[in-house]
This record gives structure tokens, sequence and C-alpha cells, in this order.
């Protein structure tokens, strides 16, 4: 499903690993945004500094783009990633929606530093983002670079212990049933401190909440 998928790469973006591996979508999506705002591909590459032919081949799915290169994308065209990562969908305004994640039914997706669980996979537009993390990390020092996306996140700790590193703070160490929220586009990385992989749950907002 599109919605799946779309969640999986915006979590890809936000472990902060590279290179960037994008779901099937991300090269149409692209070329929609393109399309819809009546730029050619040489727009695209003044605005964001990627060359002509690296647009052409993201827009063919023949590479994949880094973290570096969407970073240059959201930035130049003027977007946040759920915008990138999302299709717009026209219609009807429904109420009392839900979505149910059974115990280990979420969307998987590991990294070398994190194994992510992304819940509520099925809802399209959703504002939030809910997802349960194992924190792999021991060491700062395993991150290429800061972690940051959009919007806003809220954490608690569910297993273990963990170090919380943002750009603008002391390391903050949170225990079991410790939370914390933050602005999610301030640089962060979660080590754990654990004998065993810690355990965290997380909700992200979206950037835009107009």
């Amino acid at each position: 499903m599109p919605a799946n998928t779309d969640q999986q790469a915006a979590l890809r973006i936000a472990s902060g690993r590279k290179p960037f591996v994008e779901p099937l979508r991300l090269g149409e999506r692209l070329k929609e945004i393109r399309l819809a705002n009546q730029w050619t591909l040489e727009d695209v590459s003044q605005r964001t500094g990627l060359a002509r032919s690296t647009l052409s081949k993201i827009e063919n799915d023949q590479i994949s783009p880094t973290f570096t290169a969407v970073q240059k994308l959201i930035n130049g065209l003027g977007i946040d990633l759920p915008q990138l990562l999302t299709p717009p969908k026209v219609q009807p305004r429904t109420m009392g929606r839900r979505d149910l994640t059974r115990q280990g039914e979420g969307q998987r997706h590991p990294t070398p530093t994190y194994e992510h669980e992304l819940l509520s996979c099925e809802l399209a537009q959703k504002r939030m983002i809910p997802f349960k993390t194992i924190v792999r990390a021991r060491s700062f020092d395993e991150f290429n670079e800061w972690v940051r996306h959009d919007g806003e996140e809220f954490l608690m700790v569910l297993e273990g212990e963990i170090q919380l590193y943002t750009e603008f703070y002391e390391p903050l160490l949170l225990s079991r049933g410790d939370s914390i929220y933050f602005d999610s586009d301030m640089g962060h990385a979660l080590v754990s401190v654990s004998d065993d992989d810690a355990v965290v749950l997380s909700v992200c907002t979206r950037g835009d909440t107009t």
C-alpha cells in the first residue's frame, strides 16, 4: 500500500543513515510536484542544486537519493518531508476513523542504529506518525549526523534506559516510564545505555499544522 511505504520512507530519513533508500513512489511523487508547479528539470535543478541528470534518474527510479539529496529537494522546493513522501488525496471528509495495530504487527524497518516498527499504517492523511523503536546504538559516534525532521516529537521509554542527545542541550538520561517532548527539527539521537536494547514509543507530528 502507498501509505505504508510513504511512512517507512519518513522513518528511513529520520534515522539519519546514508544512503537513503526511498519507496518506489518517491520518484513518481517528485515528478508530480514538479509538473504541478510547471517546473522543468532545469528549474528544479536550479532550485535544489542537484544535477538534471540526477533528478531524471530519481524520477525514473534509476537511483536512490541520499539523505543530503532529499534535504536539498525539501529545502529547494519549499516543501516538508510529508509533502514529498505522501501524495495528495482528494476524498470526502470522514469521521470516526480508527486503525488497530496488534502487538508485533507493525511495519518494521531496521537500521544499524534503530529498528522502527511503524504503527497505524493504514490511515492516510493523519497528522501524527506513531512508531515503536528498538534502540540498538550504543554510542553517539554510530551516527553519521544529527537526526532531524520537521515537526514535533513525543517520546516515552518502554524498556531499558536511553541517553538522549540533542543539538542545544546536554545529554539526558531517560529511564523506563520517562517521557519527553521536543522540536524534532532540532538535531537529536538516541543511544541505549542498558545491557539490552532499549525500547521507546514515539509520536511525530507533521511539519505543517495548518
